[in-house]
């Protein structure tokens, strides 16, 4: 009987150093290159389950000999700055009903081109409008959309409605992708009640996965304050049906597990690699911004990933600094899944931060209020 009693406290004294490793290795994503480390970069979207795995092991140590919890809380204290990023401690709360003056308030979204495709393939009605009344409804200053759509037919563009409807006269629309028929354009799009004083669009090398991105940058006139506002949508994974069934295969635990897994790490190692020299695009972008300046948008990455934390650098997170929870922004695969952001730099005291919910995009979108230093009311 002791002799099995010893066995089973060494098989799980050894599991949760095992868990504990790997953990660790996750945590390593902040600083190694997904394209050579994609392995490693995998990690990243288990994450949340290691954790949870390590508070386990925390709580049955307790019950069973407490010295031990401190094989987890050693691992979860190096860890620490990727906890607090995939999980925001704040209680502070918010009340976007009212604006203050002082305040710039921020919007981003994945309109998913404004669900024009997904409702036609379901004969469904149109989600345009609403979505427009839900973007009026929130009374923001800038606007910053990905998979932003603009038909050719003026009479049905979406700029010119966001424009003289909702009263954002200053745009800069990167148009990446063109229809071969010229029926309609893609891309991001920032959108300003301020004026627009400088405008720049880097291109991303995206080749392999034939779809083309950009990052947009517009210099905006903020009552005499000028600030600079980013806005990307980096490399998606572009998983199609058959790839959410592999999905659910995975979850099933079907005979043919080990093809669709086979399937998807394949097109998660691309799009990692790429993502991953997409943010060395941008880090160097944000590195050369003088101004008070904010990024925001559609990463396609979490937050343990090599993408967020490159892209971070010493930027702050509105949703970590003024929310609690794990902030899950993209509504498919995952509950665990926060893949857009709004990152603004030191110089802005963000003021009040939410994650708006909608039934209309595969997105909810994001609001921020930020305030610059000697801005006054």
């Amino acid at each position: 009987m002791m002799t099995l009693r010893k066995f089973t406290k060494r098989l799980f004294i050894l599991l949760n150093i095992g868990v504990g490793l790997i953990f660790l290795l996750a945590c390593c994503n902040a600083f190694l290159h997904p394209d050579k480390w994609w392995l490693i970069a995998l990690l990243a979207f288990v994450f949340p389950l290691l954790l949870i795995l390590l508070i386990a092991f925390i709580i049955f140590w307790l019950l069973a000999c407490p010295r031990y919890i401190l094989i987890s809380l050693v691992c979860m204290l190096i860890g620490w700055q990727n906890i607090h990023a995939f999980f925001g401690f704040s209680l502070a709360g918010h009340d976007f009903s009212k604006k203050d003056s002082a305040s710039i308030r921020i919007m981003t979204w994945n309109v998913r081109r404004w669900d024009e495709f997904s409702t036609k393939k379901t004969g469904a009605a149109g989600h345009r409008l609403p979505m427009m009344e839900l973007v009026a409804r929130q009374k923001a200053d800038i606007l910053c959309f990905q998979e932003f759509y603009e038909p050719d037919d003026s009479a049905k563009s979406n700029i010119r409605y966001i424009s003289n409807q909702l009263g954002f006269h200053y745009f800069y629309f990167s148009g990446d992708y063109h229809n071969h028929t010229g029926k309609y354009q893609t891309g991001v799009v920032i959108f300003s009640k301020y004026p627009i004083q400088a405008t720049s669009q880097t291109r991303f090398n995206t080749e392999s996965f034939l779809q083309k991105e950009s990052l947009i940058s517009a210099d905006i006139d903020v009552q005499g304050h000028t600030i600079r506002v980013f806005t990307t949508h980096l490399q998606s994974v572009l998983f199609k049906p058959k790839d959410f069934r592999s999905v659910e295969i995975i979850r099933n635990a079907d005979d043919s597990m080990l093809e669709a897994s086979r399937s998807l790490a394949k097109k998660l190692k691309s799009a990692l690699g790429l993502r991953g020299y997409q943010a060395d695009t941008v880090r160097k972008q944000l590195d050369a911004t003088q101004l008070p300046y904010l990024i925001c948008g559609d990463f396609n990455d979490v937050p343990n990933s090599y993408t967020y934390f490159h892209i971070r650098g010493e930027l702050q997170d509105a949703f970590i600094s003024k929310c609690f929870g794990i902030g899950r922004s993209y509504i498919h695969i995952s509950p665990t899944l926060r893949i857009d952001y709004i990152l603004p730099s030191k110089q802005f005291l963000i003021v009040q931060s939410m994650k708006l919910e909608s039934p209309y995009s595969d997105h909810h979108a994001l609001l921020t209020d930020l305030q610059l230093p000697g801005r006054k009311r």
